[in-house]
This record gives C-alpha cells, structure tokens and sequence, in this order.
C-alpha cells in the first residue's frame, strides 16, 4: 500500500500547486478517480472548480473537455452525432465533447432533463449509443460536474436518479484570507497551471484503480456502512434514503481512503469520513425536516455520531 500512498501523495502535491488550502477536498478528488466515480462539486462562482478539473487532467496525462451546458443544448451537442458522408456514401460518428477522460460538465443543472439524461448512460456504463450504435468510452473516464448552489434561475435541479450517480459530492468553500494572499502571489506574472506537469501516467492510474479494489474489508465494517446507510431509509427527517449504491460508494471510497492513508485494510474511521461526502446527495430531507433548516449534510453527520461503531479486529491478519 505505500506505492499507493506514495501515488496519492505526489498527485495531491501536484495538485496543491495551482489549487492553494483546499487539501482535504483535493484528497477526496484522487479517491473519486481511484475509484472511477464522478464527483459533484456545488459551489459560487470563481473558487476554482473549473481549474481543479484542468489540473487533475494535466496531473495524470489525460485528455480534458469541458461541456459548458446551457438551456439550449441538445443531447446530440454532448455525446456527438452521426454525419453522412458523401464521397463514402456512410455515417460517421462525430464523437462530441463527452468522449474523453477527464469530463467537465460545467453548469450541468442549466441543462434541460433531455440533455441531462445523456449523461447518464456514461456515466454508469461507460459508453454512449448513438443512433443505435454503441461506443466505449476511454479509461480512465472521470466526469466532473458543477452547480451553483445560490443562482436558481433557469435551472433545471438535478433528478435523484442522476444525482445518485455521483460517487461524491464536495464544497471547496472560499479560501482563508493566508491562502488567498497566497494566490494572488502565485498568479502574479502567471496562472500555475500554466507549467503545471503531469506526475502520473493513464497506466499508473489503471493500476491504481485495480490495486484498491485489493484492500481488505472485514465484516464488522461491512456490518458498519450497512447500518450507516439503513439508517437514512428510517430516520423520520428522511423522504428518501441512499440506496444500495451508496453502500457501495462507502465501501469503493473506503478502500482508496485507507490505500491512500498507507493502510491494507479499512477502519470505521474511514467510513466516518467519507459518509458526508458520499451520502449525502443522495437523500432527500422531509418536508418537515426543511422546516427546521435541518440540512442533508447535518442529518447524515447526526447518523455517523448515533450509529455505534461495531467492535472487532479490522485488520487483513483475521479474514
């Protein structure tokens, strides 16, 4: 597992270049890509979101698109479309924006539901069809989307269904006034990401990504996300819970987390860290609960603190 913490170590850093005080969100970034999950950030305008997606890009060799979505688009604009060909007398796939590594889907709660359910195909399936043909998408494929939490106007909100396909969802928050100090330094006579180098390669991070899958679960922390996400199905400030995808998520995000920390095996800790990130988006809170100003973020947090954790030995030595 050092190689692995190492690998983390070195993209963070890289990472920590352009995007200045926001370590722990760009950690939560490698684990979404460890675990070829896409990540949701929802966060105001000009904190940094569109250059973190460019950095990560450039840090590990991957091909970047950026899809900036507005009312307008069609379904046809985001995963290409087939054009005839005269001189061959055949279609043509024009392959849009969509195909690629490193996916940027800025703005994504602009587009119509139309245009948003294009996503959905590949982002669970890793392909998209087009007039009845299906394409595979490059690995690694990473779809980073983005939502202004404040401007609601011509917006159309992101379905459950879609929402759900998130691995994780994270704030950056604005800088603390060292840090922003510390960027109006760094951008002085450039933009870092200006000579930003990548530090890994696509293989390494194929690698990576099967490596984790290798890190050791025992049965009382599998016993431990299970009761974590049962519980947002019960609690009564809850209409909808997490389904067994975000069990899931918990575990995949569980084992890049202990990876990343060095560790062969997972600890409740680990769980306790992520649950936020991972559960969060996708619960819906009642409408009594609203009425309190009692936030999704606060109820899950609630859950972490009432679960008990279940006792045992974590460790691989006892599987």
């Amino acid at each position: 597992m050092s190689d692995l913490q190492a690998f983390g170590q070195r993209l963070v850093a890289n990472l920590e270049q352009v995007i200045v005080g926001k370590r722990r969100s760009l950690e939560l970034i490698v684990v979404g890509l460890l675990c070829q999950g896409h990540v949701l950030i929802e966060d105001v305008p000009g904190v940094g979101k569109t250059v973190l997606a460019r950095s990560l890009a450039k840090s590990v060799s991957c091909t970047f698109n950026r899809i900036q979505f507005t009312p307008d688009m069609l379904p046809g604009d985001v995963t290409g479309v087939s054009i005839y060909n005269q001189e061959t007398r055949k279609f043509e796939f024009r392959p849009g924006p969509l195909i690629g590594q490193i996916v940027l889907a800025d703005e994504i709660n602009r587009a119509t539901p139309k245009t948003q359910a294009a996503l959905l195909e590949a982002m669970e399936e890793r392909q998209v069809t087009v007039d009845g043909v299906t394409h595979e998408l490059p690995r690694p494929f990473m779809v980073l989307a983005t939502q202004n939490p404040i401007e609601y106007e011509g917006t159309f909100p992101l379905p459950e269904a879609q929402l759900d396909r998130f691995l994780l969802r994270l704030r950056l928050g604005y800088p603390g006034s060292s840090d922003e100090i510390r960027i109006l330094e760094r951008q002085q006579l450039r933009h870092p990401i200006e000579t930003l180098e990548a530090v890994v390669t696509g293989d390494e991070v194929l690698e990576a990504i099967e490596a984790i899958k290798k890190v050791y679960v025992s049965d009382a922390v599998k016993r431990y996300i299970v009761a974590l996400t049962g519980q947002t199905r019960k609690s009564g400030d809850v209409y909808l819970g997490a389904s067994p995808r975000g069990s899931l998520a918990l575990f995949r995000t569980g084992q890049a987390r202990a990876a990343l920390q060095g560790r062969d095996h997972v600890l409740p800790d680990d769980i306790k860290a992520l649950a936020v990130s991972v559960l969060a988006h996708r619960i819906i809170v009642s409408p009594a609960a609203r009425l309190r100003e009692l936030s999704a973020d606060r109820l899950v947090q609630e859950i972490v603190y009432s679960v008990p954790v279940p006792g045992g030995d974590y460790r691989v030595s006892d599987a």
